[in-house]
């Protein structure tokens, strides 16, 4: 004879513990940086700030 398994939970009916102080969610995901998205993560904000024409001030 096959044993029948219960469905599932959906996603939705799932316990989640909200009383310590712990983030649920991170401010931003590693898919949302320059790393995540294959790009070095270094700059040359200082070297263009540098570089800037006199006009600018």
């Amino acid at each position: 004879m096959n044993r029948v398994e219960p469905p599932a939970a959906p996603e939705d009916d799932r316990p989640v513990d909200l009383t310590g102080d712990e983030f649920l969610l991170p401010e931003q995901t590693s898919d949302d940086t320059d790393r995540g998205w294959g790009e070095r993560s270094d700059t040359n904000d200082e070297r263009l700030w540098e570089d800037r024409p006199p006009h600018w001030g």
